[in-house]
């Protein structure tokens, strides 16, 4: 995949996440929805960030089984139970991001929700990704 970041001036400067993604490629993959699940489908982890790292890892395992890299995704978006805790760790999530995908940022939003499938977890992450 070839991925233009667009950041327009005009806009505020993105922090962890870019305003646009020009993905060209000849494969689109969806993700589902990754929580902090693990193997044997039990929510791990007792803090947002703990939680946030076995997602985004669940997120990426998913992407690479389908033939993908972190820098292949062009939109991801969060939902998080606590939108004040989220703002809270951000720069720790930040850098769980930047350890487990890098620095090419796709397309992001977070959104808070009431709550997830799983009671227990505490964040979300879906997304798509475009292939060579």
């Amino acid at each position: 995949m070839t991925a233009e970041r667009v950041n327009p001036a005009e806009l505020s400067p993105p922090t962890g996440f870019s305003h646009a993604v020009v993905a060209t490629g000849s494969r689109v993959v969806f993700l589902a929805g990754q929580t902090a699940l693990d193997a044997d489908g039990k929510v791990t982890g007792d803090t947002l960030p703990e939680q946030f790292e076995r997602a985004l890892a669940n997120l990426l395992t998913a992407l690479r089984a389908a033939g993908g890299t972190p820098a292949d995704l062009a939109r991801v978006t969060v939902y998080a139970t606590d939108l004040a805790a989220y703002r809270a760790h951000a720069p720790r999530l930040g850098r769980i991001w930047q350890h487990l995908a890098g620095r090419d940022y796709p397309a992001m939003a977070v959104v808070q929700v009431v709550r997830l499938w799983d009671e227990e977890a505490m964040g979300e992450l879906d997304g798509f990704a475009v292939l060579p």
